[in-house]
């Protein structure tokens, strides 16, 4: 049994999706971050965290990743170059959607108010859109990022798209808004979000 720690609006939709996706038990804790019960496992305070066996982990991709290789599901095997190339593609979304999103929020309501610039939100708009034109020629053919199967790029891009809709950054790909209509339509995601 697994017990995760944070909120369906926070990256650990992502944990609570894949457990879902993978069938498994788990126990989830509403904590928001940097709450008494967050920073007990997380001194950063950030969500989410997967306790397992009474060890905490922290990160949304690294929780997933684990899930996924402990699992044997939603992952290509280690070692091989399928995998690498998941990975690459894994760094790619954490580094040019996820990465713009989290600063956009910093900059809208996270930090101080006299340290935000809103400026910068152009800027990381017109990066998020190029990026999306980049990912466009890296995805497979097929339903899912690689191609015909589901990975964990797919969790991480389905959450940014999401992200971004709400953040109003423009998704200007219109595979990439097919896409995301059919990963929100799935059982598993649908019932991660009725958390």
């Amino acid at each position: 049994m697994y017990t995760v720690i944070g909120t369906v609006g926070s990256r650990a939709l992502r944990v609570l999706w894949m457990l879902e996706e993978l069938g498994q038990s788990y126990e989830h804790v509403k904590a928001a971050p940097r709450s008494e019960g967050v920073v007990a496992f997380n001194p950063a305070g950030k969500v989410p965290v997967l306790i397992v066996d009474g060890t905490p982990v922290t990160d949304s991709t690294a929780i997933i990743q684990f899930l996924a290789d402990k699992h044997g599901a939603l992952t290509h095997p280690a070692g091989t170059l399928e995998r690498a190339r998941q990975d690459s593609l894994t760094q790619f979304l954490l580094d040019e959607f996820d990465a713009a999103l989290w600063m956009a929020a910093r900059h809208s309501f996270i930090l101080p108010e006299e340290l935000r610039l809103s400026g910068i939100k152009n800027t990381l708009r017109w990066e998020f859109e190029r990026s999306q034109h980049t990912l466009i020629t890296r995805m497979g053919e097929g339903d899912f990022v690689m191609g015909d199967a589901m990975t964990v790029p797919d969790l991480i891009l389905t959450h940014c798209l999401t992200w971004a809709l709400s953040a109003k950054f423009p998704i200007v790909e219109h595979r990439l808004s097919e896409y995301l209509e059919r990963m929100r339509a799935r059982p598993a995601y649908q019932r991660a979000m009725a958390l």
